[in-house]
C-alpha cells in the first residue's frame, strides 16, 4: 500500500518590490498609476471638450450666425440704392448693429446654458470632484466661453460688415480705421463680455430658465420702461436708462448712439467689464460657500 504523501507547499510569486513614494503616507508602497498634478490648463481643456461636444452649442451659435449675417445683408440689401444723403450720412457699418442686438440674445443664452445646465442635470457634482478646486472650474469656463463667443462674434461681424462696404459703396460714407476697429474687435469684445455676465448670472441663480430672463430683462427692460416714462420729473432717470440701456451702448460702436450725452468712444466696453468683474467676485465668493 502507498503512503499518504503530505501535499507539497505551493510556491508564492515574489512581492513587487514597491519603492516608497518620497514624502508618501504609506512607507514601502508607489502607485502603478502616474500622478500628475493638475492645473488651470486641464480643466480649459475639458471644459473645451463640452462646450464643443453639446447640441446646445451648436444650435445657438448656429442661429447667432444666421441672424447676425442674414439681418446685416438684408439691411444692406434694402438700402443698397440709398444716397449718402438719405442715410444721413451714416457709413455702411452701422447696418451691422440690428443682427448683432437680435443675436446677442442667442450669445445671452448659451452663457447662461454653460454653467447652469450642469446643475439642472448634476452633471456639476461630477465636474467638481474631477476638478475639487470650484473656482479653478468657473475660470475655466468663462476662459474658453469668452474665447469662443468671441472668435465667432468677430468672424461673422467681419464678413458682415465687409459686404456691407462691397454692397453700398459709394453709396454711404467710407468708415474710418478707428471705425473698422470699433464696428469689429470692439463690439466683438461687448457681446463677449455680455456672454461672460450670462455665464456668471446662471452661476448664481443656478436654474437656466431663471438666469435667462434676468439677463434677458437686463437687456430690454431699462429701454422698455424709457419709454413709457412721460412726466417731467422723471427725466433725468429716463435719460440714464436710456444712455446706459444695453441697445444704446452697442450703439455706441457704430457711432450712432440715442443720446447725445453718456458713454462715448470705448465707454461701453469698460463699463460692461467692471461690472462683469463685480459679478464674477460675487459668483467666486457664493461658490465657496455653498454646496453642489
Amino acid at each position: 500500500m502507498s503512503t499518504h504523501q503530505p501535499p507539497m507547499p505551493q510556491a508564492t510569486p515574489a512581492a513587487p518590490d514597491w519603492q516608497a513614494a518620497p514624502g508618501g503616507p504609506y512607507p514601502g508602497y508607489t502607485s502603478p498609476i502616474p500622478v500628475v498634478r493638475t492645473h488651470l490648463g486641464h480643466a480649459i481643456t475639458s471644459e473645451w471638450t463640452k462646450i464643443r461636444s453639446v447640441r446646445s452649442t451648436m444650435w445657438t451659435l448656429g442661429v447667432f450666425v444666421l441672424l447676425v449675417v442674414g439681418i446685416g445683408l438684408l439691411a444692406a440689401a434694402v438700402v443698397s440704392g440709398s444716397s449718402t444723403e438719405d442715410l444721413g450720412g451714416e457709413n455702411a457699418l452701422s447696418l451691422g448693429f440690428f443682427g448683432l442686438l437680435l443675436g446677442s440674445i442667442c450669445v445671452i443664452t448659451l452663457g447662461v446654458l454653460t454653467t447652469a445646465s450642469e446643475y439642472g442635470t448634476g452633471m456639476i457634482r461630477t465636474t467638481t470632484v474631477a476638478c475639487p478646486s470650484r473656482l479653478r472650474v468657473l475660470a475655466a469656463k468663462s476662459i474658453v466661453f469668452f474665447a469662443v463667443a468671441f472668435v465667432i462674434t468677430l468672424a461673422a461681424s467681419s464678413f458682415v460688415a465687409m459686404t456691407q462696404v462691397s454692397i453700398l459703396g459709394d453709396n454711404a460714407r467710407t468708415p474710418t480705421g478707428g471705425e473698422w476697429l470699433k464696428a469689429t474687435v470692439g463690439v466683438s469684445l461687448y457681446i463677449a463680455l455680455l456672454g461672460l455676465l450670462a455665464l456668471l448670472v446662471g452661476s448664481v441663480i443656478r436654474h437656466s430658465a431663471g438666469a435667462i430672463t434676468i439677463m434677458i430683462g437686463a437687456v430690454l427692460a431699462p429701454l422698455v420702461i424709457a419709454l413709457f416714462m412721460f412726466s417731467s420729473s422723471l427725466e433725468k432717470v429716463r435719460t440714464a436708462l436710456f444712455e446706459y440701456s444695453i441697445p444704446n451702448q452697442m450703439s455706441i460702436f457704430y457711432s450712432n448712439s440715442l443720446s447725445q450725452e453718456g458713454p462715448s468712444g470705448w465707454d461701453p466696453l469698460w463699463i460692461i467689464l467692471g461690472v462683469t468683474a463685480v459679478v464674477f467676485a460675487g459668483a467666486c465668493a457664493l461658490l465657496e460657500k455653498r454646496d453642489v
